[in-house]
């Protein structure tokens, strides 16, 4: 590879003009001929710039509406030969080809295009084709050429050219050309998925991802693993598009149970009234509904005070003063919300260490999309659980229909259920979760556990009783056996909500009626593995 490679010749051809004029002026200033198409030129001659276009270069005009305009060998001759190879040398001589040392490109706005919900043949003018043929071109040349395709990185080439005495190094080379590539395969990968969704192909048979560095993390889960974040370039509601306001850098941690926590009390719409969830390693800890903000946290604190410590908290309406002075009386890692006002900023102000994201709105809870999981050798890709179901969906299969209010806490139970890992058990009672049982590998254990965890709270709370008591119990998947449902009964509740579909629901529906319970049937399941 050569070691320096002299920027004396620069094509510039960019659809953002961000930093463009700076750019060429200070390219100009250090000698390098420019070479532009269309509206980049226009706007280079405008700022008084002397530029030559790309058609005078080919002795071809742009036609075809700008389709065809750099797609030529004297473009692509410049960009593509070897500076130390004698037949290419040759023939660039040959046929008037003129070395092109910088390819400063960025791309026609696709992904944006798509975002804003253009028609189909409008996105498709959008693809472009020219550009990312020019920066393969120059970026598999990176031994000889030096290729841009992103603002941030105008200022390091002009540094690097000043370092080197109008030249760039190898190895910003190769860091430049490896971007280059990545830029071309997440355009490519924007189309392919966009295009797969317009015709309805849920699986096609190529699937490629792609995403753009957000952070570099300090490591990953364990601090022996290496990590960074990623976003889509969507704007969707969430901890990637979320503003922090203070506190410490996000870790991987963070991250994941930031994003669980957000997702759940993203399903209580604001106009519902307050609702809070506290989450631990992304399930929850506890999640309720209030007639105020710090109602909602307080119930939901409640629910198991010792795992919210060092929790994360998720609001559904702009933080106030009141909540968070009472957040702050424990350590929490994380709070996200829609917004906050200026007296709950002083408080938190006063809490380094304590993260405050703030979205500007909630997460689309029935919105389309994708979950995705790596497996050994392959992706696991499945859509997002929209799942939701009302009191018109419930199918009463006791002899005792539920009231009123254990509908409501059964559709509250159901709803935070759909958030916990699998096998997931969650006991409300008065719009608030009493009793949380995650991750077990039998049932009967989550119903358990959530049971003793309501009682080791009654006691820390000094109540007479375990807030199970009178509580309606929700189930993810069904019970294959009466014995989860028997236990949840011994835990004091009432009515149940689970989806059915087992070799033996006659049995267990017979043991509710037996126990004077009421249950719903959803017909509908919510693991979450």
């Amino acid at each position: 590879m050569t070691e320096f490679a002299p920027v004396t010749r620069a094509l510039l051809s960019v659809s953002d003009k961000t930093g463009l004029i700076d750019l060429a002026r200070a390219l100009t200033a250090r000698g390098v001929e420019l070479i532009s198409t269309g509206g980049t030129a226009r706007a280079l001659r405008e700022a008084g710039l002397a530029v030559r276009d790309v058609a005078d270069l080919t002795g071809f005009a742009e036609m075809m509406d700008g389709r065809v305009k750099t797609l030529h060998p004297m473009v692509h001759g410049g960009l593509l030969a070897l500076r130390d190879n004698a037949e290419h040398l040759a023939a660039m001589e040959e046929h008037g080809i003129v070395p092109i040392d910088l390819l400063v490109v960025n791309l026609y706005p696709f992904e944006e295009t798509v975002a804003r919900g253009a028609d189909y043949d409008t996105c498709v003018e959008n693809i472009d084709i020219g550009g990312p043929a020019m920066i393969r071109a120059a970026a598999k040349n990176h031994a000889h050429v030096t290729v841009v395709v992103d603002v941030e990185d105008y200022e390091k080439v002009l540094g690097d050219m000043d370092q080197h005495g109008g030249a760039t190094c190898p190895k910003f080379r190769r860091k430049l050309a490896q971007r280059a590539y990545a830029r071309t395969a997440a355009y490519d990968a924007a189309v392919s998925t966009w295009l797969a969704e317009a015709i309805g192909d849920a699986a096609p048979r190529r699937r490629a991802f792609a995403g753009t560095l957000a952070q570099t993390l300090r490591y990953g889960e364990n601090p022996h693993q290496r990590a960074a974040f990623y976003t889509d370039g969507s704007d969707h509601p969430g901890v990637a598009t979320a503003r922090q306001v203070q506190g410490k850098e996000l870790s991987y941690n963070n991250i994941n149970d930031t994003d669980a926590a957000f997702e759940l009390v993203s399903e209580f719409a604001p106009d519902q009234g307050p609702a809070c969830a506290i989450i631990k390693h992304a399930n929850p800890c506890g999640v309720a509904r209030g007639a105020t903000l710090l109602e909602a946290y307080r119930h939901a604190f409640d629910c198991d005070r010792t795992s919210s410590f060092g929790g994360i908290v998720a609001l559904n309406q702009p933080l106030d003063a009141a909540t968070a002075a009472e957040i702050a009386e424990i350590f929490t890692e994380v709070v996200i919300a829609p917004g906050a006002d200026v007296a709950a900023l002083g408080i938190f102000a006063k809490k380094k260490n304590l993260r405050l994201l703030l979205t500007e709105r909630l997460s689309d809870p029935v919105a389309a999309g994708r979950v995705i999981r790596q497996v050994s050798g392959g992706y696991l890709v499945q859509d997002k659980d929209t799942g939701q179901i009302t009191a018109a969906d419930l199918r009463v299969v006791t002899k005792r229909a539920p009231t009123a209010q254990e509908i409501s806490d059964l559709l509250f139970a159901w709803t935070v259920a759909k958030h916990v890992k699998s096998n997931a058990i969650v006991y409300a009672r008065n719009g608030a979760t009493v009793g949380v049982g995650a991750g077990q590998m039998s049932r009967v254990d989550s119903c358990r556990i959530a049971a003793r965890k309501a009682q080791d709270m009654a006691e820390a709370l000094g109540l007479p009783a375990p807030l199970t008591n009178g509580s309606v119990v929700a189930s993810d998947a069904f019970f294959p056996f009466a014995d989860g449902l028997m236990t949840a009964a011994e835990a004091g509740a009432t009515a149940v909500i689970q989806p059915g579909g087992a070799m033996r629901d006659d049995e267990v529906i017979a043991a509710a009626d037996a126990a004077g319970l009421a249950m719903v049937l959803t017909g509908q399941r919510h693991f979450r593995h």
